[in-house]
């Protein structure tokens, strides 16, 4: 930390120290934001963390989709003293619909209210947030909204004197307060491709998040819809050779007999015996949480799903539903809008594998992306 100190006082980016720690690409250094998501093991008394580091900057919005499939709980970090910002918003209306169900908002920069550690500035920034999150479907009552300094280190990991007023947890035992996901080890091995590495003196080392199943050493494995196939030489974990690896796991794994330009980000991996099915056509249950105008066939956003972003187009609207019972209101109508339902078939411009987690099986969980808005 005190060599990040230095190297950012010298850069004109004092107190990015701490930044740095995730923030390892030069430009992001030089331009102060989080440009692409990077991986951190974190180790609580209770807990084995992977810290996925999510870009919060609107111009990176497709590398926080791509993090936020990845988790199975998440911090929003929220600034007191500027409260609730486009960006905000469009963080949590994405990590609802990817999934996300366990939250702690992170309420930063309490030091920095003014006065500071206002205990008034933090119940109005609190009262706006919980009406944001309320409005996707998350029980507000059961998410901690945590005052923190991260520069000061305010209530991080011990109580602050500062915040006499706040009983809550820290931020630390927020952490240790959430609950393990189960881990789906009986279904079929998925893992999205996050990127792809040539090492040398190793081979061809993809990289990603076990969603299901297990990998394991000598396993026969394919790519689809790339449709290579190898077997797996080695696996590691932060570094760490590992035998095996399970759902949630971040790993990286040496695969024999596949080349880097034989598979690509978006690509899933499984074992050849129950290979991931692959669709270039599908019907979808969708809802526009924000868009400016209406939405007819000929649509064509671009598809988030696991790590993939592919080009697609709306080809028929099937049926508008009501957004609260799921029943039909209208079949085959004209167009769509923001807040409404509806289940609509969408053609890939390319193959695209399956959604990956248990609870994506059976229908897709996915983010339609046009001109920024979803």
């Amino acid at each position: 930390i005190d060599e990040y100190k230095k190297e950012a006082a010298s850069k004109g980016k004092a107190t990015f120290e701490f930044a740095w720690v995730m923030d390892s690409l030069k430009e992001e250094r030089e331009r102060g934001v989080t440009i692409d998501i990077a991986h951190h093991r974190f180790d609580t008394a209770k807990f084995y963390f992977t810290v996925v580091d999510c870009p919060g900057h609107r111009d990176f919005v497709k590398d926080m989709i791509t993090g936020a499939s990845q988790a199975d709980a998440a911090v929003l970090i929220v600034a007191v003293p500027d409260g609730v910002m486009a960006q905000t918003k469009e963080h949590v209306f994405l990590s609802r619909t990817l999934g996300v169900s366990q939250l702690i908002v992170g309420m930063n920069k309490i030091d920095a209210t003014t006065p500071p550690f206002d205990e008034k500035r933090f119940n109005e920034v609190k009262e706006e947030v919980g009406k944001l999150l309320k409005m996707v479907g998350f029980k507000v009552e059961d998410i901690p909204f945590v005052p923190i300094s991260g520069l000061m280190g305010d209530n991080l990991a011990k109580p602050s004197e500062s915040l006499k007023w706040y009983k809550g947890p820290t931020l630390l035992e927020a952490l240790n307060n959430l609950k393990v996901p189960a881990k789906p080890t009986n279904l079929p091995l998925r893992v999205p491709v996050q990127d792809v590495y040539t090492i040398s003196g190793v081979g061809t080392v993809p990289v990603g998040r076990v969603e299901t199943g297990v990998m394991r050493k000598n396993d026969k494995i394919i790519f689809e819809p790339a449709g290579a196939s190898g077997e797996v030489k080695s696996i590691e974990m932060h570094h760490e050779e590992v035998q095996e690896a399970f759902p949630g796991d971040n790993i990286g794994w040496n695969v024999r007999g596949v080349a880097k330009n034989d598979i690509r980000r978006g690509d899933v991996c499984g074992s050849v015996a129950k290979p991931p099915t692959v669709a270039k056509e599908f019907k979808a249950q969708i809802v526009v949480l924000q868009h400016p105008s209406a939405i007819s066939a000929g649509y064509t956003p671009v598809f988030h799903c696991h790590t993939a972003q592919i080009a697609c187009t709306l080809t028929a609207i099937l049926a508008k539903l009501d957004p609260r019972s799921g029943a039909v209101k209208e079949e085959n109508p004209a167009f769509i809008k923001a807040g409404d339902a509806a289940i609509i078939m969408v053609l890939s411009l390319i193959h695209i594998s399956e959604p990956t987690r248990p609870e994506r099986i059976s229908y897709a969980v996915f983010c339609l992306k046009k001109k920024k808005k979803y």
